[in-house]
C-alpha cells in the first residue's frame, strides 16, 4: 500500500509538474493585467477587481482560469476570485489586502512617472506601531503613528497631527497596507506639497466586535451609536493624550485635523463636529453609517460657529458610490445650516481609488497658518 501511494504522490507531482508554474497576476506594458487561477473541478470563476463589475474567467484545459484586463489607470487593486460562488485568493501573490470581513490581494499598475503612493527615491518618515489596554472600550487594541522624514524626537520642533480613520471591516493597518497613506505623505512632503505633520491610525470601533463575518453592528442603532460614542472617548481621553505625551505633536487645536473614510468618515463628523474646540480640519471621505438622522446626530448645530472654529470642512464621495446620496444630502443639510463645506466628487465607487486620491488632495490643505 505503501508503494501504490508513492507511485499516486510521484504521479500527482508529474502532473503538477506538467501544467508549469502558474503567474498570476502579470502586469503588461499597456498596463493590463492577467489573473490566473488553477481549479480543475471549478465550474465557473470569476474575477473580482475593486471598482469594477465581476467578469467570469475562461478555463484552459489544463484547468488554469484566465483573464486578462483592459489597460487600467496606474493604481493599487484589490481583488479575488470566486471559484462556484465562493471567494478564494489568489495563492501566487504575496500582496495581501488586510480586512477583517473581506481578505484579498492586491495588484500595482505602475504610472509613468510613478504615483503619489508608489514608493519613491525621496526622504522616507517612519512608522510606529502601539499597543494599549482601552480603559474606556474595554480591550487590549493598537494605533499606528507615522512620523515624518526628519522628525526627532530631542528636537524642539512640534507638529501638526492628522488623525487618519480606516472604514468598516478595516483594522489599524488599513492605512498603510492599503491606502498607502505614509508613502503617499513621503512623496508629498519631499515635493513641498504637504506640510511635515505625524498622522495617527487608531482602530476605529468602540464595539469590539462590531465588525467580524458572523455579524454587522450597523443593524441596530443603538449599537452604532455606542460603537461611535466609545471611539470618540477612546480616541479624545486616550489616544491623543498618549500621542502627545510621546511625540513632539502640537496640543493646539489648529494644528489638529481628523479625516476618515465610510464609516471612518461618519466618525470624523461625529467626533470633529461635536469637538470645536479640538480640530480645526473635518475631512469627511465617502461617509456613511451615521446611526440616525443629522438633526438628532447634530443637535443644535450651528453652522457660523462651525465656520468660525474650521478652516476646513471637506467632504467627498464618488459619483459611482452607493453613498453618493447620503453625502449629497449631508451638504444640503450643512449649507442650509449655514455652514460653508468644501465639496469634492469625482468619478469612482466606493473603493480605495478615490480614498488615496482623497488624501493626496485633503492633506495639501493641512496647516497653512
Amino acid at each position: 500500500m505503501a508503494i501504490i501511494g508513492f507511485v499516486i504522490g510521484v504521479l500527482a507531482f508529474g502532473v503538477i509538474a506538467a501544467q508549469g508554474p502558474i503567474v498570476s497576476p502579470e502586469v503588461h506594458g499597456d498596463g493590463s493585467v492577467t489573473f490566473r487561477y488553477r481549479d480543475l473541478a471549478a465550474k465557473k470563476v470569476d474575477l473580482a477587481l475593486e471598482g469594477k463589475d465581476s467578469v467570469p474567467m475562461t478555463k484552459g484545459a489544463d484547468g488554469t482560469w484566465t483573464i486578462t484586463t483592459e489597460p487600467l489607470p496606474p493604481d493599487i487593486y484589490g481583488y479575488n476570485f470566486t471559484a462556484d460562488g465562493e471567494a478564494r485568493l489568489d495563492i501566487h501573490n504575496p500582496a495581501m489586502k488586510p480586512n477583517l470581513i473581506w481578505v484579498g490581494n492586491m495588484v500595482t499598475v505602475p504610472g509613468s512617472p510613478p504615483q503619489a503612493w508608489e514608493v519613491q527615491h525621496v526622504p522616507h518618515g517612519s512608522l510606529h506601531r502601539h499597543f494599549y489596554n482601552s480603559g474606556v472600550i474595554g480591550d487590549e487594541r493598537d494605533y499606528i503613528v507615522y512620523t515624518p522624514p526628519g522628525y526627532k524626537p530631542t528636537s524642539g520642533q512640534k507638529y501638526p497631527v492628522l488623525y487618519l480613520l480606516h472604514g468598516y471591516s478595516d483594522m489599524a493597518n488599513g492605512w498603510t497596507s492599503v491606502g498607502m497613506a505614509h508613502v503617499i505623505l513621503d512623496n508629498l512632503i519631499a515635493q513641498g506639497k504637504t506640510k511635515p505633520m505625524i498622522v495617527v491610525m487608531t482602530l476605529g470601533y468602540g464595539v469590539p466586535d462590531f465588525a467580524s463575518p458572523n455579524r454587522s453592528g450597523f443593524r441596530d442603532p443603538s449599537i452604532v451609536n455606542k460603537n461611535y460614542d466609545l471611539y470618540k472617548r477612546a480616541l479624545l481621553t486616550e489616544v491623543i493624550p498618549a500621542v502627545e505625551s510621546d511625540y513632539r505633536a502640537s496640543s493646539n487645536r489648529k494644528d489638529r485635523a481628523i479625516a476618515g473614510l465610510s464609516m471612518g468618515g461618519a466618525e470624523t463628523l461625529w467626533v470633529g463636529l461635536s469637538e470645536l474646540d479640538k480640530f480645526s480640519y473635518v475631512g469627511a471621505f465617502s461617509s456613511g453609517g451615521l446611526p440616525n438622522d443629522l438633526d438628532t446626530d447634530f443637535p443644535g448645530f450651528d453652522g457660523k460657529k462651525v465656520n468660525k472654529a474650521l478652516k476646513v470642512l471637506w467632504v467627498s464621495c464618488g459619483t459611482d458610490d452607493g453613498l453618493i446620496g447620503f453625502n449629497r444630502g449631508l451638504v444640503t443639510w450643512l449649507r442650509g445650516k449655514n455652514a460653508n463645506v468644501d465639496v469634492h466628487e469625482t468619478p469612482g465607487r466606493h473603493a480605495w481609488m478615490v480614498w488615496r486620491r482623497n488624501l493626496i488632495e485633503y492633506s495639501q490643505l493641512l496647516f497653512r497658518g
